[in-house]
């Protein structure tokens, strides 16, 4: 083995094993014939697995494997991609290139890359090559065309028998606790769950009330050694992997369903260069849940559905149903900044500068009362003039939308023109700035708040959890 100078001259990517015991799953990774990169995973309190659930407990934890490599992948973008245990199916390849195509465009986009034509995973009865992947030309959210592409369709996984409860994912903003909320109001038994070490995401899931379940992610120390040399470095679609490794959890402790709180507005592409879309929000997209839920049902079992709950619903509808859930406005935070510095006592919840400050500030504002609003912030957003590129931003006014997981430019400028015509607001700066400037540059009427409260009927909501819907847009 090798020591890797500079990532970026490496010529393959290697996946090598996954294995799983005593509640550690441990994913190792290499570039040409360096050193292995070794990831480890800890499942608390992990259950023996019972017998009957093994096969789907190991396609699970292959498919960890393989998604979770798009963090070491990226580091070098080698050419090629090489399995150690062999080629895989069509609609696994499929599955794998569109994630790493369109989770990685963002951070293609930023470094001055092209990625198209150079991600191909192996496929059985294919030799490896370089070209267009198929999973390039993806299936259209309403199509009916399967995983595997061309209209094929892998037969179904058997199913398991497994528990009636749901996996929820916490992370702290408002979006999952409207989501919990929603299931605890149907009764449905589910349990709150994140990976990682967020003092603020474990108080949201303590004051939810649900069981929760915390699980740890191990990146390799090779890869910080890696940033060292120049590895290419940027935006992954985390939220597939934490998906994957929810799909194992599911599995590993006996739950029937994961239920994400992804919009429709993350659907959105943040800009499109050289014909490509680039999403920042790709993976927590409808695209990929249907890619995954899919994969899932036919690889994994039957009866394990992958769903955003949210999916119908708009961020303004979402945060509408937020409003109304005041036992959590002095607990959750959207703010990744305090994410990246949090301590185990933040002093604030929100910098107050950041694109998803200025965002769910914005989408609260037509729903809650100033007074209540600015008592979350500590501070009034609007009426400070330095902010004003910040919110140009979100309206998609001489700017694109921001590189964050914000609402579409259109309902952003929805919640600002009803901000415009209320008396409370109108005289804060930037209201007044849009209210003078940006408004008569649009037309009126596309700006109404009530068709984002209206859901779509777009979503992959299993039959037992779809009374919660109507919980979410009441």
């Amino acid at each position: 083995m090798t020591t890797i100078h500079n990532p970026r001259l490496t010529q393959v990517f290697r996946f090598l094993h996954a294995r799983y015991a005593d509640g550690v799953a441990e994913l190792a990774y290499a570039f040409d014939d360096g050193a292995p990169m070794v990831e480890r995973i800890a499942f608390p309190h992990a259950p023996a697995l019972p017998r009957e659930r093994q096969a789907a407990f190991d396609a699970a934890l292959k498919l960890l494997h393989l998604i979770a490599g798009v963090s070491y992948y990226k580091a070098g973008v080698p050419p090629k991609i090489e399995l150690a245990d062999g080629a895989l199916d069509d609609a696994t390849a499929d599955l794998l290139d569109a994630l790493y195509l369109h989770g990685l465009a963002e951070f293609a986009y930023r470094n001055g890359l092209d990625l198209r034509g150079r991600i191909t995973f192996p496929r059985l009865g294919a030799e490896t090559k370089t070209g267009t992947p198929r999973a390039a030309s993806l299936p259209s959210p309403a199509s009916g065309r399967g995983v595997g592409g061309e209209g094929t369709h892998s037969p179904e996984a058997p199913s398991l028998g497994l528990p009636h409860r749901t996996l929820v994912p916490i992370g702290g903003g408002k979006d999952s606790l409207v989501a919990v909320e929603a299931i605890k109001s149907i009764g449905g038994e589910a349990t709150a769950v994140w990976v990682g070490n967020s003092a603020l995401i474990a108080a949201c899931a303590e004051r939810t009330g649900l069981p929760t379940l915390n699980i740890q992610r191990e990146l390799a120390p090779a890869l910080f050694e890696l940033n060292q040399r120049g590895a290419w470095n940027g935006h992954i679609p985390v939220t597939a992997v934490n998906s994957a490794i929810l799909a194992v959890a599911a599995i590993l402790y006996g739950f029937d369903s994961i239920a994400f709180a992804n919009e429709r507005s993350a659907s959105a592409a943040t800009l499109e260069y050289e014909g490509q879309q680039v999403n920042h929000q790709w993976s927590k997209g409808y695209v990929f849940e249907r890619l995954l839920g899919e994969w899932l049902h036919t690889h994994v079992a039957a009866d394990l559905d992958y769903c955003s709950l949210l999916r119908p619903y708009s961020e303004l509808a979402i945060t509408r149903a937020f409003a109304k859930l005041a036992p959590y406005f002095d607990t959750f935070s959207s703010c990744n900044r305090n994410f990246k510095l949090l301590g185990p006592k933040p002093a604030d919840r929100w910098c107050g500068q950041c694109p998803k400050c200025h965002f769910v500030f914005l989408a609260l504002a037509p729903f809650l009362p100033k007074p209540r609003l600015l008592a979350i912030f500590g501070r009034n957003l609007l009426d400070d003039e330095t902010q004003a590129a910040g919110f140009d931003a979100l309206l998609e006014y001489q700017d694109h939308k921001p590189f964050e997981c914000v609402g579409e430019g259109a309902e952003a400028r929805a919640a600002m023109y009803a901000l415009s015509q209320r008396p409370e607001w109108q005289e804060d700066a930037l209201v007044a700035r849009f209210r003078d400037e940006i408004l008569p540059q649009l037309d009126v009427s596309q700006l109404a708040l009530e068709p984002w409260l209206q859901p779509s009927a777009e979503h992959r909501v299993p039959a037992r959890l779809q009374a919660a819907l109507k919980a979410i847009g009441a």
